[in-house]
């Protein structure tokens, strides 16, 4: 067994609740979320080995049903080896609009809870629910309100852990899926962790693992004994540190509601390498509209757009540049892009990946946006503003920029593109 399906296999399904007194920290995480919600539209996959992701040969596992995942299938596995796993699964091409769209709804149960919800990705969440409990009871019988509000108002079902900290509730989480409920009493933490591995804890890598291996600490509660200074010197001090305090469940960080986006971007690897400069240009446009999009759907703008280019032998160069005021304007973003890979000397080199990044984020509102260059101050945000309301209303692609149009009608538009996120 891996050590990915170690740290994630399901535990026991537990039966009654137990003592969840100062227990208010809740971990919600979605079970296989994107998975789920494609089966919300093809119900005749319930049961059956399910993946979403790239099917072309560079293709990347982003999620796979509990039916795949018995074959050995996880997510960030190469769509190839998945297949070769498990022949028999179905593969469904991701729709990342959709999950953004039963993400918000899932969140909006969160937040009818407590507005103390700290975001971790589209399908997971942190609640602090220490201030619903006149309200709604028990933080245990919280998390069993959101489970059957999950699943009756989105049809999908979420794992929940109860505990005294964010890094127990979260390891609960875990232990409980899928469709799990699992409280850990607060003078119950040390019984819990101790038999983990030291791979469950945060900031232990494989590297670190390997390290603490060769020490002949393989549980948490082995770990727990050693002396600090011992795993100061070992694992340097911060870390050392940080694991002593972690195995003991002594974890002081808040829910924090308030933690923003820290960049939002997309990426694609191509199916073959490819060395034409206008095909790069026209993807790091359709990588922009893309994130134009996601920016504006989310209400934040940024300052720094950034371009990722992974060449054939994977060598992989960053480069980015700060503008004078936050853009959520694709065209700013596509040309400041455009710029960048141009200006990298790339022109001629064999690339397998290209990404567009906006980093730098803050409220849409309450800065001052980036004209698009050389243009009036209304013609570029209103076109994309109409594009972003075809886009709800007739989907992701329904209109266009004219460059990729061509690029589907010519040759019908096999460029080499492939995976997408």
């Amino acid at each position: 067994m891996s050590r990915k399906q170690q740290l994630h296999r399901p535990g026991p399904q537990p039966g009654p609740p137990a003592d969840d007194t100062g227990c208010a920290i809740l971990h919600v995480d979605m079970d296989a979320f994107f998975v789920s919600v494609e089966l919300l539209e093809r119900p005749e996959l319930r049961g059956r080995p399910v993946i979403v992701g790239g099917a072309g040969p560079r293709g990347v596992v982003s999620a796979a049903s509990y039916e795949a995942r018995g074959f050995g299938v996880h997510s960030a596995m190469p769509m190839t080896r998945a297949r070769r796993l498990c022949p028999q699964a179905v593969v469904l091409p991701p729709d990342h609009g959709k999950y953004s769209r039963v993400s918000a709804a899932v969140f909006e149960i969160f937040r009818s809870v407590t507005p103390l919800v700290e975001g971790l990705s589209l399908d997971e969440a942190f609640l602090d629910v220490a201030g619903a409990r006149r309200r709604l009871g028990r933080p245990a019988v919280i998390a069993q309100l959101i489970r059957d509000q999950v699943r009756d108002q989105q049809g999908i079902t979420c794992s929940v852990g109860v505990a005294s900290t964010k890094f127990v509730a979260k390891l609960a989480s875990t232990r409980c899926k899928p469709d799990g409920l699992l409280v850990v009493p607060a003078d119950g933490v040390v019984d819990f962790l101790h038999p983990l591995p030291v791979a469950a804890l945060w900031g232990v890598g494989e590297r670190t693992e390997q390290t603490l291996t060769r020490l002949g600490l393989r549980t948490v509660g082995q770990l727990a004994q050693v002396p600090p200074a011992t795993l100061q010197r070992e694992l340097g001090n911060a870390l050392g540190a940080h694991l002593h305090e972690l195995a003991w469940g002594r974890d002081p960080r808040e829910v924090d509601p308030h933690t923003p986006d820290k960049s939002i971007g997309a990426e694609e690897t191509f199916d073959t390498d490819i060395d034409d400069p206008e095909v790069i240009r026209r993807e790091l446009l359709r990588l922009a509209e893309k994130v134009g999009a996601r920016l504006r759907e989310s209400g934040n703008a940024g300052r720094t757009v950034s371009v990722k280019l992974r060449m054939a032998d994977f060598k992989t160069i960053t480069r980015a540049r700060t503008l004078s005021e936050p853009t959520d304007l694709a065209r700013v973003i596509y040309i400041t892009a455009r710029e960048l890979y141009e200006a990298a000397g790339l022109e001629r080199v064999r690339l397998r990946l290209v990404g567009v990044r906006v980093e730098n984020l803050s409220p849409a509102g309450e800065a001052p946006r980036q004209l698009a260059f050389d243009e009036p101050a209304n013609g570029w945000r209103e076109a994309e503003q109409a594009m972003d309301q075809v886009a709800h209303r007739f989907g992701r692609g329904a209109v266009r920029p004219a460059a990729l149009v061509r690029r589907a009608a010519d040759g019908d538009g096999r460029d080499g593109r492939g995976r997408g996120q």
